[in-house]
């Protein structure tokens, strides 16, 4: 599957990539091996298939969910950098 260099340098505008001239290129490469690859997945034969959720018929073996005791607040925050309002502090990682 083709894709043009603008389509390429949108995308990468929508993941907040910088992508540096020499890379376009490679990058366009990648992708439309990966197109093409998700294509021919696509293409596969499914007739005749039945519909499967897992290999076995194992059930959820996660644990119960239990109310136990954890730590205090302050012990916990005494590893924090920054506290505020009785919470982790951490930097803005959105813009």
């Amino acid at each position: 599957m083709q894709v043009s260099r603008e389509e390429l340098l949108h995308i990468a505008n929508l993941a907040d990539l910088k992508l540096k001239d020499e890379e376009i290129d490679t990058y366009l490469t990648h992708l439309e091996e990966i197109l093409n690859y998700a294509n021919i997945v696509n293409s596969a034969p499914i007739e005749g298939l039945e519909e499967t959720i897992g290999m076995n018929d194992n059930e959820n073996v996660f644990r119960k969910d239990e109310v136990v005791p954890s730590y205090k607040r302050e012990e916990l925050l005494q590893n924090a950098p920054e506290e505020q309002s009785g919470m982790f502090k951490i930097p803005k990682v959105m813009n």
